[in-house]
């Protein structure tokens, strides 16, 4: 039996039959909607199961939805849940810390780097204060005052330093034996027992204190104190 034509009706026969959008339909009547014009299988546009060309096929259009009562009571709630959701994920999070980050040599040596602009940091302000408001320092007389000492609990900075690595008591340096060094490097005083120095000075007096360390005086400065063994060279 033959089937009927999605537009007319009418009996289709197999030699003018088109099969498309689950329909049967003649040639002549596979057609655009709203213009007419004829269609085949290359150019048509289906849409709801009916056959449209390029220009008039409907476009898909958004409707607005009216703030009805109804509406408006589910987007409070929705809010609400979303708010109740986000506070139970917080109480759950809380406490757990931060993720742990892997110690690579990479961010090791990126640790070491911050530790030492911390403390180069700390001591220039800690100089900055001691020459603005605190009587000028005297250097000890006898070198086995020079020995580390950590600053006085009463003093009080504005800001609170952080903790320096505490280094073991040495002994007093032995009487001068008369040798004489010169700095290959500049040097910046870390701490109240030691000296600074720039390249090229000479360095008298000096006494070897332990494989790391030195004790001597500064020619040009006139200052004695602890130095860096590895920054100075015997002349």
């Amino acid at each position: 039996m033959n089937p009927l034509c999605g537009r007319c009706n009418l009996v289709v026969y197999p030699t003018e039959k088109v099969n498309c959008l689950d329909k049967y339909w003649h040639k002549r009547c596979f057609s655009c909607e709203v213009c007419k014009m004829t269609l085949n299988m290359k150019n048509y546009k289906g849409f709801e199961k009916r056959p449209y060309c390029n220009a008039h096929y409907p476009k898909t259009q958004f409707t607005a939805v009216a703030d009805t009562p109804e509406n408006l009571r589910l987007k409070q709630q929705s809010m609400m849940q979303s708010q109740v959701r986000y506070k139970e994920d917080f109480e759950k999070s809380k406490g757990k810390g931060y993720s742990v980050v892997a110690d690579t040599p990479e961010f090791q040596r990126m640790k070491k780097t911050q530790e030492q602009i911390s403390n180069i940091r700390y001591h220039e302000d800690f100089e900055k204060k001691k020459m603005g408001g605190e009587a000028p320092h005297h250097q000890p007389s006898n070198p086995s005052q020079a020995a580390y000492q950590p600053p006085a609990a009463s003093q009080n900075y504005h800001c609170e330093p952080t903790p320096e690595p505490v280094r073991q008591e040495v002994a007093a340096p032995p009487p001068s034996a008369g040798k004489r060094y010169r700095a290959v490097y500049d040097y910046s005083a870390a701490d109240e027992d030691e000296v600074s120095f720039v390249d090229g000075d000479v360095i008298v007096d000096v006494q070897q204190i332990d494989e790391g360390w030195m004790y001597g005086c500064v020619e040009r400065t006139g200052q004695r104190g602890m130095l860096p063994a590895n920054y100075v060279e015997a002349i």
